[in-house]
């Protein structure tokens, strides 16, 4: 006790008090981390309880039932490497046009990702009115320019990092780490597949090869692994998936069958043996695959007028041959949606040895030489890809995201002709189900740098996302490590004015 005052506890511990607290205190650990994994935690920091879906570890994959009332079923995200400037395709700035060759007002100390800036530089392509909105689009993408009343923009998204391999994290699972959940992984998770022969999830990377941080941007991170992407393209589809010529049907069925009560009998003698269901229904939805991978990456049977839609009918030259190429992914992922994938991830640009921005938007050295390729192959494909989707009906149900990792600035770098990394304004859109049409929010600055009216964080479109899917972002959770985690972590607000 306390000599001057015998009701306050001496701060020192005798070995029975500490003992005492010691067990008390792992027993609330203990009963905290029960409560959690059975969902019955009371609320989290946001004041919502937190809902997590119940999943069968035998059908991992199998549907289940979104929060509310979904406007989307599907989800479609475009996601544009090495970080394609605002400034120069959908981001008009008159004021940048006028001030051309100007230095930008309170940039004498900016240092940027590679240096120094130099002075403000207008974009090498016209802008034109596109549509009934009179949209103001750059030549650059004239063919998306077209469509631009079936898109809602958003300019005023703001990142938090300048670098490429975090920024794509960032993009695509809301933290700059590696080790994160992917958007598509917590969707997958959230709400499984209404098709148990192909996968939930299908990330294709650009034909050229694969985003700067490859894998993490389809990863399951701490999730379950069934729920990472599926990896594959229509130039080089999944493989290993064809029967070996010495194997015969007959001979093949009846293997995958002793196989299969194998496994029955296993799981009948590990009854609740969770990762061992898990197994066994990756095994058998691998299995189903070697019949319905080949068939939906086959594009011999698309019509021509659909080839020439998107572009996938040229060839001759490097820029057309790239554009086929990506021309036939985008056929691939509309054809995906339409089987039922939920979550379909379409990049187009890719990091490969052979030089800076040779096969993607990090436009440092030689922005109007490097875009005057990479304009031309997102623009057509993309393109014949929302008005195919809109022709068959699957616009009314598909969300269709289309982002990159961060932007550019509206200066050229001092001894270059290129834009520098800028994660502090940027530009993305989105179109289809749940979305406004013809309609832009938010702003950047006269010069199209930081984004001043309206912004919008990259948690905040994630939410958004979710929200279109009928999944509060606040109470969809996986317990990881003591903590209840989320995709949006602490942070994210729906963005309600860009809701239909």
């Amino acid at each position: 006790m306390n000599p001057e005052n015998p009701f306050r506890r001496s701060p020192l511990l005798n070995r029975r008090r500490f003992l005492a607290d010691t067990g008390i205190g792992l027993q609330a650990i203990a009963l905290t981390h029960l409560l959690s994994r059975q969902g019955m935690l009371g609320a989290n920091l946001s004041g919502k309880t937190s809902i997590r879906p119940l999943i069968d570890a035998a059908q991992p994959y199998g549907a289940r039932q979104p929060h509310f009332e979904p406007k989307a079923k599907n989800v479609l995200v475009i996601f544009c490497s090495g970080a394609c400037s605002q400034l120069d395709t959908f981001d008009y700035k008159p004021e940048l046009i006028r001030r051309h060759g100007q230095p930008m007002p309170g940039s004498e100390k900016l240092i940027t990702f590679q240096g120094e800036q130099g002075a403000l530089t207008k974009s090498p392509w016209e802008f034109r009115p596109r549509g009934q909105s009179g949209k103001m689009i750059s030549d650059l993408v004239p063919h998306l320019g077209a469509l631009s009343d079936e898109m809602c923009f958003i300019h005023s998204m703001q990142g938090k990092t300048n670098t490429h391999g975090p920024g794509e994290n960032f993009m695509s699972t809301c933290n700059a780490l590696d080790g994160f959940p992917s958007l598509g992984a917590w969707v997958t998770y959230a709400l499984g597949s209404e098709d148990q022969s192909l996968p939930a999830y299908v990330a294709i990377p650009d034909p050229r090869g694969k985003p700067q941080n490859s894998v993490n941007n389809w990863a399951p991170g701490f999730l379950p692994a069934a729920f990472q992407g599926t990896e594959f393209n229509a130039g080089n589809p999944i493989r290993n998936l064809a029967r070996p010529g010495e194997i015969g049907e007959g001979s093949d069925s009846r293997t995958r069958g002793f196989l299969r009560q194998l496994n029955e009998w296993h799981a009948e003698r590990f009854p609740g043996d969770t990762e061992l269901a898990a197994r066994i229904a990756s095994y058998e939805l691998a299995a189903r695959m070697q019949l319905t991978i080949p068939e939906v990456a086959d594009l011999s049977n698309e019509p021509e007028h659909i080839l020439r839609l998107y572009g996938a009918d040229e060839g001759g030259s490097k820029i057309k041959d790239t554009r086929a190429a990506y021309a036939k992914n985008c056929i691939l992922a509309r054809r995906l949606v339409e089987k039922g994938v939920r979550f379909v991830q379409l990049f187009n640009g890719a990091y490969q040895t052979g030089g800076e921005g040779v096969s993607n938007w990090d436009g440092h050295k030689e922005l109007f030489q490097q875009y005057s390729m990479h304009g031309p192959v997102l623009d057509k494909p993309t393109a014949g890809l929302l008005i195919d989707l809109k022709q068959r009906g699957l616009l009314e149900d598909t969300l269709v995201v289309w982002c990159t990792e961060f932007g550019r600035m509206p200066t050229f770098q001092k001894g270059s002709q290129g834009r520098d990394h800028n994660p502090s304004g940027f530009t993305c859109w989105m179109a289809g189900a749940g979305v406004k049409k013809g309609f832009s929010h938010g702003a950047t600055d006269d010069f199209g740098y930081r984004s001043v009216q309206d912004v919008v964080t990259v948690y905040d479109l994630h939410a958004t996302i979710l929200h279109l899917l009928g999944l509060d972002h606040e109470r969809l959770t996986y317990y990881h490590n003591g903590l209840e985690r989320r995709l949006t972590d602490v942070h994210g607000e729906v963005v309600k004015a860009v809701l239909a």
